[in-house]
């Protein structure tokens, strides 16, 4: 049995399980993020040495990071807006699109040996960064509360097949190019545009009902049929609301630009001390890997102990990375790859904590909005982040910028234990 309400000039159809509507969304969001993991992490792989080929210069190397996560930034806004007015499938899919045609700009970039073109593509592609992330809030639109950092970790983790994949085949995408007249350091684009394309395709055939609509819908007609309830009045508490979106996107914020600013100059730093393409790209398969992998038990460990505890565990976690970072000689691969591995997990108890936070405070008329600014935010502390790094590490050292980003990643403690407190 079905039955419609209006959301905007919209009606959507309220099915009689919405669990099972809630397990279709997962299962195509699942498939998506699958796809999207590849694009981005090939991309990430590669993006600093093809500048730094074309630049002949480490102390911009950073800055392809820096674009596409500036990139990214104005492509939250823009998901998020669409999302809010259209729903997440309209929005999720022109995200990813656009990522694809950045890939393009890319590799026509390198053939063309213009480093201005490059900038500009790399711009475009962060669309596809930004919504590879807006994508885990569209998992916990129609979740139960208690089960809503669950549902982003199912999104996440989805991220890990393309995500460990896709820097594995940077080489081999490389020898591609190679043969069809391509720099090989633009090859892994070739996966990226194709991987962005298939996300998007699979979104715009397959996200049905929409999630954000749905769930607006459903609490459209719970509101027309429940009579009034004081409880719940008490509860939607506009105060705890905006405390929660602060602390919710200072835990994101500092992850992401810790985790950019290391992860950025690691390739980097291993082709100054000789390593090659695939022992670059094995140690960020192996980040991104511990960047989504764990997902499930942080969701898991998230609902079960509390969004600040694991978010205060992510600073913690974060330390250790930089630390270990700072001290393991850069002809060690083993020693680099686990930095990196911390650093990614650290990262990961910031995202699920933080989203889980931003999505309980945050009400369904403003969510998608809302979530977008924040992303903004996000992409913004990830540019600085990337571009900060390769200035460091050309006036410094990289030990010298792991351990700064670790040292900095203390600041979380304080504002979490605060709001604990506040709670």
């Amino acid at each position: 049995m079905t039955s419609t309400a209006p959301v905007g000039s919209t009606a959507v159809p309220i099915t009689s399980d919405p669990d099972q509507a809630q397990r279709r969304v997962l299962r195509v969001l699942v498939a998506s993020q699958i796809l999207s993991g590849a694009g981005l992490a090939a991309g990430v792989t590669v993006g600093a040495l093809l500048a730094q080929d074309m630049l002949g210069s480490t102390s911009l190397a950073g800055l392809p990071s820096a674009l596409f996560t500036a990139g990214s930034a104005l492509a939250a806004v823009v998901v998020g807006r669409v999302s809010q007015a259209r729903g997440r499938r309209p929005g999720l899919a022109t995200g990813y699109l656009a990522g694809a045609i950045g890939s393009v700009g890319v590799i026509v970039a390198a053939v063309l040996d213009n480093p201005v073109l490059l900038f500009l593509a790399l711009f475009v592609y962060g669309a596809g960064t930004a919504t590879n992330l807006q994508a885990r809030y569209a998992g916990a639109d129609l979740a139960a509360p208690g089960h809503r950092a669950r549902a982003v970790s199912t999104v996440l983790v989805a991220t890990t097949l393309g995500g460990v994949t896709g820097p594995n085949l940077a080489a081999p995408t490389g020898t591609f190019a190679e043969t069809l007249g391509i720099p090989g350091l633009a090859g892994p684009f070739i996966l990226s545009g194709v991987a962005y394309a298939l996300a998007a395709l699979v979104l715009a055939r397959w996200l049905r009902p929409d999630p954000l609509l749905l769930a607006r819908t459903v609490a459209q007609v719970q509101e027309a049929d429940a009579t009034a309830d004081p409880a719940a009045a008490d509860a939607a508490d506009t105060s705890e609301g905006r405390s929660g979106v602060v602390v919710g996107a200072l835990v994101m914020i500092l992850t992401q630009f810790v985790m950019v600013a290391i992860m950025t100059m690691t390739p980097v730093h291993m082709h100054d001390h000789g390593h090659g393409t695939a022992a670059s790209g094995l140690v960020i398969a192996i980040h991104v890997g511990a960047m989504y992998l764990p997902s499930p038990l942080t969701g898991w460990l998230v609902d079960r102990y509390g969004r600040m505890k694991i978010a205060a565990a992510s600073g913690i976690t974060l330390l250790a990375a930089g630390l270990l970072a700072a001290i393991a000689p850069g002809d060690s691969v083993v020693f680099l790859a686990l930095a990196l591995a911390l650093l990614g997990l650290g990262w990961n108890f910031g995202l699920v904590s933080g989203t889980a936070i931003i999505t309980d405070t945050v009400p369904l008329a403003t969510r998608a909005r809302t979530q977008g600014l924040v992303d903004v935010s996000i992409a913004v502390a990830g540019a600085t982040g990337g571009m900060a790094s390769g200035i460091m590490v050309a006036t410094t050292s990289y030990p010298v910028l792991a351990l700064t980003g670790g040292v900095l990643s203390l600041a979380l403690l304080p504002a979490v234990a605060a709001t604990a407190h506040r709670r």
